[in-house]
């Protein structure tokens, strides 16, 4: 006896079970338990699930790497840039949103708040290093912090619309 195919809610692909979509990872319940409209599946389509420290931890390694390629490396292969001060923390805030945006598309399942924590844990080290580091363009400590928090927000911002790159757009409304 062959099983009737369950779509997936949020990408619209044919699964053999309910469970998680093996297209996107979005979690599926069984179709018996109770039938949404339309607008509810449609909100649901957009919120996290769960946290998941496999990608946490991915996009603490993206965004790590990517921060300490600007930051770091990159002054010291072109002697030309020197991100001191307030001009390292205007280039950390578009790596994270990037890093954010790069995490979103690739992970499955809908993943908002693991790149801001691995942002955050990205952040905090940055900043000791650019007050540390600072010499000439010098900033007060509490304007890296702020700066940090508007990288953290941009970074939610990019997984935002990473994951609905990901997403494509809505589902079609299925005609009874």
């Amino acid at each position: 006896m062959a099983t009737k195919p369950v779509i997936c809610p949020s990408c619209g692909f044919k699964n053999t079970a309910p469970g998680r979509c093996v297209s996107c990872g979005a979690k599926m319940e069984d179709l018996k338990v109770g039938k949404r409209t339309r607008e509810e599946e449609l909100e649901r389509r957009y919120q996290q699930e769960g946290f998941s420290l496999v990608w946490a931890l991915i996009a603490l390694l993206v965004q790590g790497v990517l921060t300490a390629a600007i930051v770091v490396g990159l002054p010291m292969v072109v002697s030309a840039l020197d991100f001191e001060g307030i001009y390292g923390m205007y280039v950390c805030v578009p790596v994270w949103f990037l890093g954010g945006l790069l995490v979103g598309m690739i992970s499955p399942g809908k993943t908002f708040i693991e790149p801001v924590v691995a942002t955050f844990f990205v952040a905090v080290p940055t900043v000791f290093y650019l007050v540390r580091t600072q010499t000439v363009r010098t900033m007060p400590t509490f304007m890296y912090v702020i700066m940090a928090c508007v990288g953290v927000l941009f970074t939610l911002i990019g997984a935002y619309i990473g994951e609905r790159i990901q997403m494509g757009p809505p589902p079609k409304a299925a005609e009874d």
